[in-house]
């Protein structure tokens, strides 16, 4: 079966972690290139030695390549502010971004949330690492009851968090935020990230608070229940740390006023393990997001009416 060409943007231990997980995972994808800017840079040495065609021109050396010529899939893995040059210069030629960015230009895309609804978009984007793993949990508590508010927190070891990852933090708070209105379905919502310096570094960890209304702690459980088994499918390390906690409230105000919330918090407590394809398996945050990736270019190459390469 012919595969749909595929290139990677940025060289970096994300889009080098997503090189070698579709090359050992995907039976639909192909990378056929990858671009970068430090010429010296360990994924361009590895994917030249893999038979993939590289450059350390950027974007601008990728379009020159013979092999870009067969891409359909490019995947963006350097930083929120180089997006938007990229989708500028990318789109034109028809080529469907997934961008693993903040950026947030195309739509936010969870595989287990909401990835019907864009397999014919020209841009997507995956929101956040904290986002991935935290937004298909207010989503299992909102498809129950609904959610006035919702809290997310996510920890990562810090020597998981490179250039990249600190460079985009301001966008992940922002980013994150507005997914787990949008897609979490939650009224409204706020994230943090944790760096957490600790030695050894410690897998990333997620909190999930969700002021819900209502009682029904066994739907809600459920719901949630399911939620994890349908992530775990793609993100084999994504768990409970355990049960599912609930609280029941009566009458909370809120600082910005309105009525009192009457119902019940619900706290989940998650664990995100790599699969330690290029990087430690503490780095479960870039995990989640090369995961997905891999996730949404299989489902539009079987399902976006995309020519293989």
């Amino acid at each position: 079966m012919s595969k749909v060409g595929c290139a990677i943007i940025g060289s970096g231990n994300i889009g080098t972690d997503l090189m070698i997980k579709i090359m050992r995972l995907s039976p639909d994808l192909k990378v056929l290139a990858m671009a970068g800017v430090d010429p010296l840079s360990d994924g361009l040495a590895r994917a030249r030695r893999l038979g993939v065609a590289v450059t350390s021109e950027g974007v601008d050396g990728l379009v020159g390549l013979p092999e870009f010529k067969q891409v359909r899939i490019v995947y963006d893995a350097t930083s929120a502010g180089a997006h938007a040059r990229h989708d500028a210069i990318l789109r034109p030629m028809g080529r469907r971004l997934i961008d693993l960015t903040p950026a947030a230009i195309g739509p936010f895309v969870v595989p287990s949330v909401n990835l019907d609804s864009h397999l014919q978009a020209p841009n997507v984007n995956l929101v956040t690492c904290g986002g991935q793993a935290t937004i298909p949990i207010v989503h299992a508590v909102s498809r129950v009851t609904p959610v006035r508010y919702a809290e997310i927190v996510a920890s990562i070891a810090s020597k998981s968090a490179g250039v990249g990852t600190r460079a985009n933090i301001d966008e992940f708070t922002v980013s994150t935020s507005r997914a787990i209105v949008e897609l979490g379905g939650a009224t409204a919502g706020k994230a943090i990230i944790v760096l957490n310096p600790a030695e050894p570094p410690l897998v990333m960890r997620d909190t999930v608070f969700c002021l819900a209304e209502g009682h029904d702690e066994e739907a809600v459980r459920a719901s949630i229940e399911a939620k994890v088994r349908e992530v775990a499918e793609y993100v084999p390390g994504y768990r409970m740390k355990q049960a599912v906690q609930f609280e029941h409230i009566t009458a909370l105000q809120f600082p910005d006023g309105g009525e009192p919330f009457t119902g019940m918090k619900v706290s989940v407590f998650l664990e995100v393990e790599g699969m330690a394809h290029y990087l430690p398996a503490y780095a479960g945050n870039l995990d989640i997001m090369t995961s997905a990736a891999v996730r949404i270019g299989e489902q539009m190459a079987q399902r976006g009416q995309l020519e293989a390469a």
